[in-house]
Order: structure tokens, then C-alpha cells, then sequence
């Protein structure tokens, strides 16, 4: 199996999912876009994209040209090949936008472990169908997904009190997914070594709260695996 890896600086990579993934014997091919690497023109050879996180926004193509073409090469993986997609955080507002939605500035940033909400169409997806209705998930978010309502394809699959699409489909093989399921033990803390992260975080949470957040996180870590686990399980099984 061959999966391409997107990704927006070095720490946000698939996390427990690339471990699921390396403990399948999976071939994974990473491209760290904001190190200068390409995105390979054929992209057909692939089984499947993951794109992740970033501490950038979907908006800023004159400070990361890259995003153009990034943009370009998700748009050809997900809707002229229709082949099956990943996305979180980051990688979720790109599909948003790559499908015709719009990237905005959240009336006020989502960080914290707070909880997601599922729809009814949640219970015949292939990928969520067997998640329970509510999950506690990380999140670690200022901007979100919106005007998908008229958008041709798109199922929405679970909201949170302050974000509509908080996970959404397009056709049956393109999930974006705006909050961090695959989180690991040391996802907290390295993610608060950016700088960008960490102003968000105590700006919302107020000073000393990587500590507070990363003992919470630690404390639903098995949950939040147990959920990679089933992603991933049923990710599989959608692959061609």
C-alpha cells in the first residue's frame, strides 16, 4: 500500500496512525512542504493522501506559495482521481476549500479537549458508522470550514457547539476532519513548542496551561486511540 503524507512543519505528522500504519508494513511517502519538498505531478501511483496540521492558514499563498500548489495536487487526488483522502485541521480546511467551501477566522478559537457531536448520517458512513455518538477530541483551532450547505456531495458527519464541520465527506472518499484524533503521549508538548501554538493556547487558556492541557489530553489518550484504531481500520477497508 502506498500512502503520500502532507505535511506543514515536521511535528504534525500522522501521529498514532503512522504508527498503525508502519506496523502494517505501509509505504509511506511524506513531503514537508514548508521545507521546500514537491508534491510528485503523478500522483495516481498512490493509494491514498493524509494531509495534515500546520500552524499557517489556508489564505496565506503569498507567504507559503506552496498552498497553490498544494491546493492544485488535493483538488486532482480527490476529484479527478477520487481517491480516498484524509485531512486534519490544516488538511481538513484545505478539502473545504478545494471542494468549494470557505476557510474563516472561528468567532473564537477551539482549543482544549472538548467534545464532538455526530449526525444521524454518521451511522450508515463507512468510516464512522461504528463511533459512538459523542467523542472528547483535541482540538487546537482558530479558523474552520463554512458555506459547504450548497456544495454538491458533501455529508456533514459531527459538529462541536462553536463548529458546524467538524468532520465532513465529500462523496464517499474525502474526509476533512477540523479536530486531532491521531495524537500520541508527546502531541501536547511539542506541539507547544511553536510558537504560533503556544501564543493561541495561552491566549485562550491563560499562562501555564500547556501543563493543564497536556494532563488532560494524556487522560483521554486511550479513548483517543481506541478512535484512530477504528478510523484507520475502516480507512482500509475504502482504499482501491
Amino acid at each position: 500500500m502506498e500512502i503520500i503524507v502532507l505535511q506543514h512543519i515536521k511535528i504534525e505528522d500522522p501521529g498514532y496512525i503512522k504508527d498503525l500504519m508502519l506496523k502494517d508494513g505501509v509505504n509511506l511517502t511524506t513531503i514537508e512542504l514548508d521545507e521546500g519538498e514537491k508534491i510528485p505531478e503523478e500522483l495516481s501511483k498512490f493509494d491514498a493522501m493524509f494531509c495534515m496540521g500546520g500552524p499557517m492558514d489556508t489564505w496565506m499563498e503569498d507567504k507559503y506559495p506552496w498552498l497553490i500548489d498544494e491546493k492544485r495536487k488535493i483538488k486532482d487526488f480527490v476529484i479527478n482521481l477520487k481517491k480516498p483522502y484524509l485531512g486534519f485541521c490544516l488538511g481538513c480546511q484545505l478539502l473545504g476549500e478545494v471542494v468549494g467551501g470557505k476557510v474563516i477566522k472561528s468567532k473564537e478559537p477551539e482549543i482544549g479537549m472538548l467534545d464532538i457531536s455526530f449526525s444521524k448520517q454518521k451511522d450508515n458512513d463507512l468510516l464512522f458508522s461504528s463511533f459512538p455518538d459523542k467523542i472528547k477530541a483535541l482540538q487546537w483551532h482558530s479558523y474552520e470550514v463554512v458555506n459547504l450547505e450548497n456544495v454538491k456531495d458533501i455529508t456533514l458527519l459531527a459538529s462541536s457547539n462553536t463548529t458546524k464541520y467538524q468532520i465532513f465527506k465529500y462523496q464517499n472518499h474525502a474526509y476533512g476532519i477540523q479536530f486531532h484524533i491521531e495524537v500520541k503521549d508527546t502531541t501536547v508538548n511539542d506541539w507547544g513548542c511553536v510558537i504560533e501554538y503556544k501564543k493561541a493556547l495561552e491566549e485562550q487558556l491563560g499562562e501555564g496551561a500547556l501543563e493543564k492541557f497536556d494532563k488532560e489530553a494524556k487522560s483521554n489518550m486511550f479513548e483517543m486511540n481506541n478512535c484512530s484504531k477504528i478510523l484507520y481500520s475502516n480507512f482500509k477497508k475504502i482504499l482501491k
